[in-house]
């Protein structure tokens, strides 16, 4: 295995600790899996380790989806569908 040497200003190099710290990775091992990819011209894989999300990430994206649909769909409630209010006590309008 090849050794590389990268100059990265310390904002860079402190940035890349955290992330790779939330990821349970290090700073080399998302370098090289994004230099595999790149060397393996697959778009798609490249910086993919870096790319990848947390937990808590993950949570907040599709708590955040969730949300967004309620609040573009009316929460799934139209005014058109609803049944009056004296309707709901007729024991005929429930069946």
């Amino acid at each position: 295995m090849r050794n590389i040497t990268v100059a990265v200003d310390e904002e860079t190099h402190r940035l890349a600790r955290i992330r790779a710290a939330e990821l349970d990775t290090s700073v080399s091992a998302l370098v090289r899996g994004y230099l595999r990819g790149l060397a393996r011209g697959d778009q798609a894989a490249v910086g993919a380790d870096a790319l990848a999300e947390t937990e808590a990430e993950r949570r907040q994206r599709l708590l955040g989806e969730a949300i967004d649909d309620i609040t573009d769909n009316g929460g799934g409630l139209r005014v058109a569908a609803h049944v009056p209010r004296d309707a709901l006590y007729e024991r005929s309008a429930l069946h």
